[in-house]
């Protein structure tokens, strides 16, 4: 009877997601439904729902890879079903990062019919509305800033509009995830923090350290990101995987986490113990810490997928093995299957329908909880 229920709710909440949808045809879906039958409800609606779900949906990628980016990039997102990602950009010195972020303007520049700069969210709804997709501009490090927070603004008059405090190891700011120590913010870094809140950059703590994460958080006037990460609760001791405590303070300042998409991070025994499902684990349980409007979906490798873009053991795993600490658990193959392709957040909508979560949850974790944030954090 309560499942039903809930079925009944789902096709009630299609005639608002689905508005091209007859009046008539939907009143004839609901006749046939009989609330006290054990049967589960069929019908071509709830058949495609998912799918139409999701062509109508904001769907953002909370990080993209975006080095060498070329014509078959393009094909995938056009196969994505992506209103927006953060591009996280090559980085280098001061003077790299700004020619990078010159180019990643150029080619949206170039490529307008495809791609809008996004630094607001109403970019993205503008990106949806005309079949494009927006594309945010950051760092995975701000080791480039130096001692100066001048070089900030210069990012930013750049194009940055997200960036990572820290990666992996200590840098003026912070201690990154796998550094020895675990220290938090510098002086320095604080000031960077309230520089980056004034000018309306994002703060993301994905590769951050737990003292950094927590500083970051607490010192930071604004919302903060951490737009590619893991719930440390299902994959123990794995230095990018976040806490719940981290996860609550993040969220009760109204913060955003994208669930990272690559394999090796989500859990052990990749297509064993570690699947499609494992992944909606973690979303599944950083919504239970953090609550529903926090929490969205992230890659952390090329829109195509690793496979695609021709990741082997030789050229992909064996250099991460000397790159990153054995604390890091790195797998072969690293990919779960479902997400190492371009409509990977479609396979993610299929489970959290099945798993009994609201059409308007389910957009939520999409695209709609990231516009949220956006609008909290960026600047015009």
């Amino acid at each position: 009877m309560e499942k039903n229920r809930r079925n009944l709710v789902k096709i009630l909440s299609a005639g608002t997601l689905f508005p091209g949808l007859a009046a008539n045809a939907l009143t004839s879906i609901l006749e046939t439904v009989d609330v006290n039958s054990k049967a589960p409800i069929v019908s071509e609606l709830t058949k495609n729902k998912i799918e139409k779900l999701y062509k109508n949906a904001i769907v953002n990628d909370g990080l993209i890879i975006a080095r060498n980016w070329s014509e078959d990039s393009f094909k995938a997102l056009a196969e994505s079903g992506y209103t927006g990602f953060n591009a996280s950009v090559s980085s280098g010195d001061l003077t790299k990062c700004i020619e990078n972020l010159n180019n990643w303007k150029n080619r949206i520049k170039e490529n307008s019919g495809k791609l809008l700069l996004g630094t607001s969210a109403e970019v993205y709804i503008q990106a949806k509305k005309e079949g494009k997709t927006a594309v945010m501009l950051g760092f995975q490090n701000a080791a480039m800033i130096g001692k100066s927070l001048k070089n900030l603004d210069k990012l930013y008059d750049a194009g940055l509009r997200w960036m990572q405090l820290t990666y992996n190891s200590r840098n003026l700011i912070g201690d990154g995830s796998t550094e020895r120590t675990n220290c938090g913010l510098s002086d320095f870094g604080i000031q960077v923090v309230n520089h980056m809140n004034e000018r309306g950059i994002i703060i993301d703590l994905s590769h951050c350290g737990e003292q950094t994460t927590y500083e970051g958080i607490e010192f930071s006037s604004a919302p903060v990101s951490i737009n590619h990460s893991m719930c440390e609760a299902l994959h123990k001791n794995h230095p990018r995987a976040k806490t719940d405590g981290q996860i609550k303070a993040m969220a009760d300042k109204g913060g955003m986490m994208g669930i990272i998409s690559l394999g090796y991070m989500i859990g052990p025994k990749l297509g064993v113990e570690t699947t499609l499902e494992t992944y909606v684990d973690h979303i599944e349980h950083a919504i239970n810490v953090g609550g529903i409007d926090h929490v969205g979906v992230s890659s952390d490798f090329a829109i195509q997928g690793l496979q695609a873009t021709g990741s082997t053991y030789e050229n992909w795993f064996v250099p991460r093995l000397t790159r990153f600490k054995p604390s890091y658990k790195v797998q072969w193959p690293p990919w779960i299957p479902e997400l190492d392709k371009p409509d990977r957040f479609l396979q993610v909508a299929k489970v959290l329908d099945k798993r009994g979560y609201s059409t308007g949850d389910i957009e939520k974790i999409l695209g709609l909880n990231w516009l949220r944030f956006y609008k909290e954090t960026l600047k015009p």
